[in-house]
């Protein structure tokens, strides 16, 4: 395939990784570059050295285009951002956060920026600043969310600014990619679906904790916060909400979260670790290599149009 955003990127396929704190590490990420996507190395709030050991790793697996997510929230966000000059990475994606005030240096570097945003207003703002592109995320996604769902939402930025558009949230196979193409986006960009990866090195009890999801176990915690996450329930989720159902104080509900990630990314806890997933964990079924991961996005297409053709007929 070739598009505007697969010729801005410089990738054969026009699928973004998600940058998914802990789960996109070099490994994934220079899975899906090779598979012919854009991989993105998750900063999350890791130090700007560990950053920079995930690029130059990045760059011993792969000799194509990949970039960084960086969560603009993190304490190390500034520092992160200087090591991204130094290193140059094809791409930035920003989240949780205005990425304004980094925007004129990274451009001068050459370094496409594609902030992640989930309103109409933000995507005018982020593309008056210079954004090359812009990743449009429904509250179906992983992690953290907004309001607007993904089916509501790219069309109205679809149709709000001129850059390209890739649309985050729920999209788990070839029917969602279409499904986003004819809501006007350039791109998808897919996060749950990477997790159950064979280069994904997450424990393989979160993966299987993926596998094993139905459609109404990814749930949405830390509303009360301003900052709502959506993962896959359990104990960790049922503490939250009993939590806040009893208007306990933020800092205790925020200290419930702290290293729940990592404990489930490295320790495997399905417990007390959370599982940040999207509403399509439940339609994902396998564990397959990132490059066959890709490609089922695109095969078939034709046959869902036909469908499509078929029951529009009717």
């Amino acid at each position: 395939m070739k598009n505007r955003l697969c010729e801005l990127l410089g990738i054969e396929y026009p699928v973004i990784q998600g940058g998914m704190a802990w789960v996109a590490t070099a490994e994934l990420a220079a899975a899906v570059s090779n598979g012919g996507g854009l991989g993105l190395i998750a900063a999350g709030g890791a130090p700007a050295d560990v950053v920079r050991e995930q690029i130059k790793k990045c760059r011993e697996l792969t000799d194509k285009p990949f970039g960084v997510n960086v969560m603009l929230m993190s304490p190390f966000a500034e520092d992160v951002m200087n090591v991204i000059l130094e290193e140059k990475p094809a791409v930035v994606a920003t989240g949780a956060g205005n990425p304004g005030k980094y925007m004129e240096g990274l451009k001068a570097a050459g370094i496409k920026v594609l902030p992640v945003i989930a309103s109409v207003a933000m995507a005018q703002r982020m593309e008056k600043m210079g954004a090359d592109a812009i990743i449009a995320e429904g509250t179906e996604a992983g992690g953290h969310i907004g309001e607007i769902t993904t089916m509501c939402l790219i069309p109205q930025i679809a149709d709000a600014v001129s850059v390209p558009v890739v649309a985050a949230g729920g999209i788990a196979d070839a029917r969602g990619a279409v499904a986003a193409f004819a809501l006007g986006a350039d791109g998808i960009q897919v996060g749950t679906r990477f997790i159950c990866s064979n280069e994904c090195i997450a424990h393989e009890n979160y993966k299987n904790a993926v596998l094993k999801a139905k459609d109404r176990d990814a749930v949405v915690t830390g509303r009360s916060t301003g900052a709502p996450v959506r993962a896959l329930k359990n104990k960790l989720t049922k503490e939250y909400q009993r939590l806040e159902k009893e208007n306990a104080p933020f800092e205790e509900i925020e200290k419930l979260g702290v290293g729940g990630l990592r404990r489930a990314f490295e320790e495997g806890d399905v417990q007390m670790g959370s599982l940040m997933a999207g509403q399509s964990a439940a339609m994902v079924h396998k564990i397959e290599p990132c490059a066959d991961i890709i490609r089922s996005y695109f095969e078939g297409i034709s046959d869902i149009l036909d469908t499509i053709k078929t029951k529009m007929d009717v």
